[in-house]
């Protein structure tokens, strides 16, 4: 029995080091909420989320004041009754971005610390469907980066290995956008991929105008062309387009994921392990969309979802991102193109809490013994 003595709570603000602009908003802060739990024999997990922007002091609170005093004295290795009794003791704020994002930095660090004590990293834990996941990037294809950019970020990724680039689109004409694609298509041949990501800007008759273009250059798939939560505009776009739509990062609860699945709305979901609550209901979400053959793709996070991808059959695709680099400098493997999961016990990220402590926004919070 692995009791819960001791959770520590700290949070980073991880600027990111390159500009980076979709159609809705430009990401200049990333508050990160850090859970590190510690044992009765000692043992320790961490977890953690995020934020784009703000938000943090806001998981940090639901954090140090209602789920982590209801952890203490708690059996680490009952992962999904935690995870239950946090839902309901939160339901009040279910389902939502905040509670998501809160449980699933403890989440996340249960399974760590679970991997630890099993001494097992988290791709087998979880699965062990694959030792190695292919790359895309999405670093070199923000909307602001000029044409002749994109086309070398493309070239070079392509030079390194990588399958594909994620060109976001969303430009005032839609004819800027089918000239920044073309470009990119001429430039890296027909095998390599091209994603492309509205992050919600449409309308459903703007989202089909902007698919026959898509359409043109064989665009891997259509990521959130609309809001979110508009399941039924989603599957009337994906009944009318050749082109695979895409979604699931704007989505918290296995169930919208179920809703989507279940409407046609959707050929790839993306779901984000930080905003659905952490690795139980992802891999859940994983099951589900491999019931309907629909993949798992997941959005950012790379440092963790390499590990998820690589445990899960129906995850043919990790997004490159770099997010974690500077508090956790020995960064993921990458070898001609693909990412390749650690094979540490745990979640596999090498914690630097030297710099953690330096680039902390609060005084961390600690709760139990």
């Amino acid at each position: 029995m692995a009791r819960i003595e001791r959770i520590e709570i700290h949070m980073v603000d991880l600027r990111p080091k390159v500009r980076r602009v979709d159609a809705i908003q430009s990401f200049e802060s990333q508050e990160t909420p850090i859970v590190r739990i510690t044992d009765a024999d000692g043992a320790q997990g961490v977890g953690y989320s995020y934020t784009i922007g703000t938000g943090g002091p806001s998981v940090v609170a639901l954090l140090r004041h209602t789920l982590a005093p209801m952890l203490i004295g708690r059996d680490a290795d009952d992962i999904q009754a935690l995870w239950n009794a946090m839902l309901f003791r939160t339901h009040a704020t279910a389902v939502g971005a905040i509670t998501s994002l809160a449980m699933a930095a403890v989440d996340t660090a249960l399974w760590d610390l679970r991997c630890r004590r099993a001494n097992l990293p988290l791709w087998r834990m979880a699965g062990g469907a694959k030792p190695s996941a292919p790359l895309y990037t999405t670093e070199g294809g923000w909307l602001h980066i000029e044409t002749g950019a994109l086309v070398d970020d493309a070239l070079a990724a392509q030079s390194k290995g990588f399958r594909g680039s994620k060109i976001k689109i969303g430009r005032p004409h839609l004819s800027e956008d089918r000239a920044r694609l073309r470009a990119v298509r001429d430039a890296v041949g027909e095998s390599y991929e091209i994603m492309t990501d509205a992050n919600q800007s449409f309308s459903l008759g703007e989202a089909r105008r902007r698919a026959v273009v898509l359409e043109e250059q064989a665009i891997a798939w259509f990521e959130e062309p609309m809001p979110a939560d508009d399941v039924l505009a989603h599957a009337r776009l994906a009944a009318s387009t050749s082109v695979p739509v895409a979604v699931g990062e704007s989505m918290y609860s296995l169930s919208q994921f179920k809703d989507y699945l279940a409407a046609g709305g959707c050929s790839i979901v993306q779901a984000d392990v930080a905003r659905v609550g952490g690795v139980t209901p992802w891999l859940k979400i994983a099951a589900l969309a491999e019931a309907f053959n629909v993949a798992i793709c997941p959005h950012f996070l790379m440092e963790l979802h390499v590990s998820l991808v690589c445990a899960t059959q129906n995850a043919p695709w990790l997004e490159y991102i770099p997010q974690l680099d500077l508090i956790a400098p020995s960064g993921m493997t990458i070898k001609d193109g693909m990412a390749i999961p650690s094979s540490d016990p745990g979640l596999g990220i090498g914690w630097d809490w030297v710099a953690i402590e330096r680039l902390a926004v609060m005084a961390p919070v600690e709760i139990g013994r």
